[in-house]
């Protein structure tokens, strides 16, 4: 179920590379992230999350794609865009 609006969806060169390689899908990613799976993150970047929901902050997931290279997903404060991209880019 998706907790909040994604916004704009753009990717960097090395996600969608990473992506590719995986034979993964940003959407996969995606619907984790929009539900509430923050993934691979803290304990206080999962608290930090569950309130950005309430009070409007920025959305940090990170996860992992089948070849073990980590992927970001960002939401933007306003919910205007979602970004993916890998660690390295930010």
């Amino acid at each position: 179920m998706k907790k909040f609006p994604l916004g704009q969806v753009v990717a960097t060169p090395g996600a969608l590379e990473a992506l590719e390689q995986s034979g993964q899908t940003p959407d996969f990613f995606l619907a984790k992230h929009a539900s509430g799976d923050w993934g691979e993150v803290s304990k206080g970047d999962k608290k930090l999350n569950d309130e950005a929901l309430v009070d409007g902050g920025r959305l940090l997931s990170a996860y992992r794609t089948l070849r073990n290279e980590r992927i970001w997903v960002i939401t933007e404060a306003d919910r205007s865009s979602t970004c993916l991209l890998k660690p390295e880019e930010y």
